[in-house]
């Protein structure tokens, strides 16, 4: 049963998300942060309630999965078992009934919505994280948006799609790896992936705040987190950009022994 407070602290997120411009019936990735929110009723369940609502019915919510079962070896992935590393929200999505999972090693994606199947089944496909058929690459079609909620601009996965289509030099190992995939008919399969590297390179993705304006890239409140709503395709035009005139401009060399996201 969900309690008076969890109501009212779903209403006040929902409230925060449609100031902050995130469109009803449209396509909303998230990253997340639940701590950065303060103390919320109800947990990462009551915030996966007002993101569904604020993009209605009609819309469709999305949400990295990334995980890896054994962290230094080859994937050994199942769509349905294999939890996420993302945060509390994203685990949450993923366990909860009729959301969907892309099947992918290491950057599988969740959905819920309208437009879930469409969004994630071709991803399987892709040989890379973030390939042409992932969901990573495709919002940008769909006239999607992505919120990074209370996890600052950083974290943001959509990133490697576009240095997908550049390869700078610190992207690609030139290596690849066998990996084992369930699906969720119980069906299991083996397949070769790229790898993405980065070894010797920062990321810098909250760069981008430097080349968007509102309304493509809109920051507010909600709750207690610091919030950015991003238009993926104008965020891809002028990442793009950037890339074509310097292949570096999103990361920094860094010391060997600095911890990067992915």
């Amino acid at each position: 049963m969900i309690t008076k407070n969890e109501l009212q602290a779903q209403k006040a997120i929902t409230d925060a998300l449609l100031k902050l411009t995130v469109r009803p019936g449209g396509c909303l990735l998230v990253h997340s942060s639940l701590s950065s929110l303060g103390q919320v009723p109800g947990g990462a369940e009551t915030v996966i309630r007002a993101l569904l609502e604020a993009v209605g019915r009609d819309g469709t919510l999305l949400m990295p999965a990334l995980g890896n079962d054994t962290p230094g070896a080859p994937p050994k992935f199942d769509v349905v078992n294999t939890p996420t590393w993302v945060g509390a929200i994203a685990e949450a999505f993923r366990v909860r009934p009729a959301t969907m999972r892309s099947l992918h090693p290491t950057h599988s994606v969740c959905a819920l919505g309208k437009l879930a199947d469409e969004l994630l089944t071709p991803h399987e496909r892709d040989s890379t994280p973030c390939g042409p058929n992932s969901p990573f690459h495709r919002l940008k079609d769909y006239g999607g948006q992505i919120l990074m909620l209370g996890c600052g601009l950083n974290p943001n996965t959509s990133f490697h799609a576009i240095e997908e289509l550049f390869e700078p030099p610190y992207l690609f190992t030139g290596k690849t790896q066998t990996c084992t995939l369930r699906h969720s008919n119980g069906n299991v399969i083996q397949k070769e992936y790229a790898i993405h590297d980065f070894k010797g390179y920062e990321q810098h993705y909250e760069r981008i705040e430097q080349l968007l304006t509102p309304p493509d890239l809109v920051k507010g409140k909600v709750l207690e987190a610091k919030a950015y709503l991003l238009n993926a395709a104008t965020m891809w035009n002028v990442a793009s950009a950037a890339m074509e005139k310097d292949s570096l401009f999103f990361v920094d060399r860094m010391n060997q022994n600095t911890k990067i996201e992915d």
